[in-house]
């Protein structure tokens, strides 16, 4: 699938390679043709539970179900949306808790049924008019097996069971709920030239 990276460390973009700091401040290269996978973006897709949350659920006492989202995550999925990406969360397990805080960030499309994701995905990309080259899908347990081998771009949290990070392009070093969309979405928006003049626009 061309290439595959676990990244523990920072990394920055130079000269249209993604050249990773590590945390012994070794450096090392992300090959380019994932940067080209990158590149092609226009549909961050990513699974709910242990990618936007730490899998944990807070059950009991008349409360309701109750779910912990890191924040980060959340405006990192704003700045994709205002550079034009979409942004899809695809859960085979409805939850009112995902479905506020889908609504909260203005998540451009939420599904939540046990459906088998590919298809749930594929339903997407005919709307928009994308195919799986142009999709990155962020998933961590089984039920995301089929949608990270089809993936133009496939990413697992840390803490993903063995089998997706077996897949995946990039594993992070972030787990799930902690910051790993986040770290994604910076290497897409990174990837496709269009940090720079976002942090400009941000210190201006």
């Amino acid at each position: 699938m061309g290439g595959r990276l676990k990244c523990e460390g920072n990394w920055e973009l130079h000269s249209g390679r993604i050249v990773v700091v590590q945390l012994n401040s070794a450096r090392m290269d992300i090959p380019g043709v994932l940067v080209e996978r990158l590149k092609r973006v226009k549909l961050f897709v990513c699974d709910v539970d242990g990618v936007l949350t730490e899998a944990r659920i807070e059950m009991g006492g008349g409360i309701g179900e109750r779910k912990t989202f890191h924040i980060r995550d959340g405006l990192g999925l704003r700045l994709l949306q205002a550079e034009g990406l979409k942004v899809a969360w695809v859960s085979a397990r409805p939850s009112d808790a995902t479905t506020e805080r889908a609504n909260d960030l203005k998540v451009d499309y939420v599904r939540q049924s046990p459906a088998p994701k590919v298809g749930v995905i594929e339903e997407i990309q005919r709307e928009l008019g994308i195919g799986w080259d142009e999709t990155l899908y962020m998933g961590d347990d089984v039920v995301d097996l089929a949608a990270l081998k089809r993936a133009g771009f496939a990413a697992v949290p840390a803490d993903g069971i063995h089998e997706a990070r077996a897949l995946g392009h990039y594993v992070c070093r972030l787990n799930g709920g902690c910051g790993a969309v986040r770290e994604v979405v910076d290497l897409v928006l990174k990837a496709q030239g269009r940090w720079a003049a976002m942090i400009e626009k941000f210190t201006s």
